[in-house]
């Protein structure tokens, strides 16, 4: 697929719509379609005729982890140097307008960091959110330890994270990770509607709110985020993680080594 196709967007209003499209690798976040997301997301915060966002996948997955080829060959030198991983998830957190995600299907792995990184999630029926790095030697990379205990709580996140097991929306909603759940069919028109309600409210107001509202939230976020930088580079020192990714892309169960 052409790089210019890997993310759609599409304007409707006040209300800007991007659509992952790696449909072929299961919108797997690969650093070109992270580099697009970040540079249309500038192109949007910049832009005053647009007053809120919507990001989603397709019917079937919203984003189902990271590019894990991509992964094979990295060492902690490489994730360290790699300022391009977080790069598009530092672009939401640092937008001034409301960024929500409209979720169907699987949301893993960078995936549900992703879903996480915006101001809040509706997820239709069929979604699952889970983070399974740990079955390929690895741990969250992108903010998912940090931002998953504060969404779901300690004891949740420490379960998802250790054992990589994944929750469906209801039980997402009720852990306090997404906000709404709706029918599949309902999800984007709905997504829509709440873009452009808050869209039609003043934009600096607006700003304001989600100021306040994130300060009470991510007050600490910030360290956390660092700490988890240096252990998921860690990861990249260890035998176990390239044989996790190996068996991930040969389809076969890992025989981890603890070294």
């Amino acid at each position: 697929m052409a790089e210019a196709n890997l993310l759609l967007i599409e304007r409707l209003g006040k209300v800007a719509l991007l659509r992952l499209n790696r449909p072929e690798a299961m919108n797997a976040l690969s650093m070109p379609l992270r580099e697009a997301l970040r540079q249309a997301l500038i192109a949007l915060d910049e832009d005053d005729s647009i007053g809120a966002i919507v990001i989603t996948g397709n019917d079937k997955v919203f984003a189902a982890g990271a590019d894990v080829r991509a992964l094979q060959d990295w060492t902690s030198d490489t994730a360290r140097t790699n300022t391009e991983l977080r790069g598009a998830w530092n672009q939401i957190g640092a937008m001034h307008k409301p960024v929500i995600a409209a979720v169907a299907g699987m949301a893993f792995g960078a995936g549900c960091e992703l879903a996480m990184m915006c101001d809040f999630a509706l997820a239709a029926d069929n979604a699952q959110f889970g983070q399974p790095e740990i079955r390929l030697g690895l741990i969250p990379g992108s903010g998912g330890t940090q931002r998953l205990v504060r969404a779901v709580g300690k004891a949740k996140a420490m379960e998802m994270v250790l054992t990589g097991r994944s929750i469906d929306a209801h039980e997402a909603e009720r852990a306090g990770l997404v906000a709404r759940v709706l029918p599949l069919a309902e999800l984007i028109p709905e997504a829509l509607k709440t873009a452009e309600r808050i869209a039609g409210f003043s934009a600096p107001i607006v700003e304001l709110a989600r100021a306040a509202v994130n300060a009470a939230h991510e007050t600490f976020l910030e360290d956390g985020l660092k700490h988890e930088a240096r252990l998921f580079e860690a990861t990249f020192t260890t035998e176990d993680r390239r044989e996790g990714i190996d068996a991930f892309l040969t389809k076969r169960k890992p025989q981890f080594k603890n070294q």
